[in-house]
């Protein structure tokens, strides 16, 4: 006597009232699976923030495809952990005078993290999510992924899960990876979804149109210093806070440009006494580019970590969001620790950043700039 079939499981769509979100949960209930869809309430704006922070409006646009999908829909309220996990981290790194990365970590904590666990619990087997990534099962591997970058170069958002593990690869989803964004929007279209033609948020992860000037305003006290000339000590004009300010930036410095029109660029932070040091912006510019770094927090998503058979492995990294991949050699110093040396000097490699560490298309992880 045979069993009865075991119905597929269940997959839950982190819909966040976007079009790629919405485009997902369709795609997976086009190919006949089981999905319902979540809205992951994180922020509200409580505070009164200057900016826009549509989470209203995200819900209700949320709701309304899930409605015009016929999928089950819920608002699930991972607020403490988002603070906890996510603003935290982003306003200590601020303070601690690094550039922390909140996309990659809301991925990480949160995604994939907490509302992954959550997931489990309430008889689902996966998170969905409306990435342009590729998840793949490597061959002569089952049960064991590889992640690759989207098909469309110009909206490849692979950066931001740098950080996933393995296990959290296994119970994720990218239903949009292999599509173009042109081709995402006509699907959206013929479906007739609302969010066909909302535009694309670029916002803080889950906060909205906040600038992070004025999100670090709001929670991180002011404390001025000078800003000084790398080269020969000038001083050129006082700052607001050193947490305003990142490597190489040029725009916002606060100071003029000289007569023949060259523009200043941060070259670095001195602690000591709250200095931002400045310089023109070129090759010459002190501190400016790097080709050797130090990384740490490394953290891999293959089943094992890779081992170099003779000497640094050879590989490729993303140094930044948008950045093109850049040939590296990367040699293990620790268990979560690296030196990196980049083929051609990469210009501000500021500490607290995430690298995207590849073997080509395909991501293998990342890690923190020292």
């Amino acid at each position: 006597m045979t069993s009865p079939a075991q119905p597929p499981a269940k997959t839950l769509v982190a819909l966040s009232g976007g079009v790629d979100s919405s485009v997902a949960a369709l795609l997976l209930r086009d190919a006949g699976l089981p999905v319902e869809a979540a809205y992951m309430k994180n922020w509200i704006n409580e505070d009164n923030i200057l900016g826009d922070c549509p989470w209203e409006q995200d819900i209700a646009d949320a709701r309304r495809v899930a409605d015009q999908l016929g999928i089950p829909f819920r608002v699930v309220n991972l607020m403490d952990d988002y603070r906890e996990r996510v603003v935290s981290y982003l306003l200590d790194g601020y303070t601690r005078g690094l550039t922390p990365n909140p996309d990659v970590m809301c991925n990480r904590e949160i995604k994939f993290g907490v509302l992954r666990r959550w997931a489990l619990d309430h008889g689902f087997a996966a998170v969905a999510t409306g990435h342009y990534a590729r998840r793949e099962e490597l061959p002569g591997h089952p049960g064991s992924f590889a992640l690759t970058e989207g098909a469309d170069p110009n909206k490849d958002q692979s950066y931001f899960l740098a950080l996933l593990s393995q296990e959290q690869l296994r119970d994720a989803r990218f239903p949009i990876g292999h599509l173009l964004k042109p081709q995402l929007r006509e699907l959206a279209r013929r479906a007739g979804l609302a969010t066909a033609e909302k535009k694309d948020s670029q916002g803080i992860c889950f906060i909205g149109q906040v600038k992070m000037a004025d999100f670090l305003r709001a929670y991180v006290p002011d404390a001025p210093g000078p800003i000084v000339r790398a080269d020969d000590g000038r001083v050129l004009g006082e700052h607001r806070g050193l947490h305003f300010f990142t490597l190489g930036q040029r725009k916002g410095i606060g100071i003029p440009s000289n007569t023949d029109g060259k523009a200043y660029v941060v070259v670095g932070k001195r602690a000591a006494d709250r200095a931002l040091l400045v310089a023109f912006d070129g090759a010459a510019a002190p501190g400016l580019f790097t080709r050797e770094i130090e990384v740490h927090g490394l953290r891999w998503n293959t089943p094992a970590p890779p081992v170099p058979a003779d000497g640094p492995l050879e590989l490729s990294g993303r140094v930044r969001y948008r950045d093109p991949r850049v040939a590296m050699r990367f040699e293990l110093t620790g268990p979560d620790r690296a030196r990196v040396t980049f083929a051609q000097p990469q210009r501000g490699l500021a500490s607290g950043q995430i690298l995207a560490i590849h073997d080509g298309p395909r991501l293998l992880g990342g890690a923190v700039y020292l």
